[in-house]
């Protein structure tokens, strides 16, 4: 793979990578290292992939499991830190949806993760079950109860 070529699967990707592990760690600075190691990873594999949507399946897949890692390391274990949602860099074209993407960072990871692979990248259930490494039945699960504690954080008019 040239230059050229990892450039433009950065380009591509490189935005939807670093929303993912954003969503699930809720630190730039940890985006950002895990947006740099999946792509490592990616150049350093030598697959070929069907199409551009089985591409950012698997980089999804990678985020997911670096962030997963992550979160098991020592470090983190005993020092978590946050970077407050302003100094993430990410935009909003409302209020509303300002509102709604701060209240679903502060969901458990679990259920942050499955909303943000669901509804802000557009995967199916069957392939955010794929790339979480869950069943598809606890994707529904998480999805579920994500809306409910979104409804119940929003209030019934933010929800609709």
């Amino acid at each position: 793979m040239n230059d050229a070529e990892m450039e433009q699967i950065y380009d591509k990707f490189s935005g939807a990578v670093y929303r993912a592990a954003f969503a699930y760690c809720k630190n730039s600075a940890d985006a950002e290292d895990i947006t740099q190691e999946t792509f490592i990873k990616r150049f350093q594999s030598n697959i070929d992939f069907r199409d551009e949507k089985a591409e950012k399946a698997w980089l999804m897949k990678v985020t997911a499991n670096r962030c997963r890692d992550m979160f098991r390391s020592p470090r983190y274990r005993f020092m978590y830190h946050s970077v407050p949602l302003e100094e993430a860099g990410l935009i909003y074209e409302t209020p509303e949806e300002s509102a709604v993407f701060r209240t679903v960072m502060e969901l458990p990871p679990k259920y942050r993760i499955a909303v943000h692979l669901y509804y802000y990248e557009g995967y199916s259930v069957a392939e955010t079950a794929e790339i979480t490494g869950k069943s598809e039945t606890a994707v529904q699960t998480q999805l579920y109860r994500a809306r409910k504690m979104l409804k119940k954080a929003l209030g019934e008019e933010m929800y609709l």
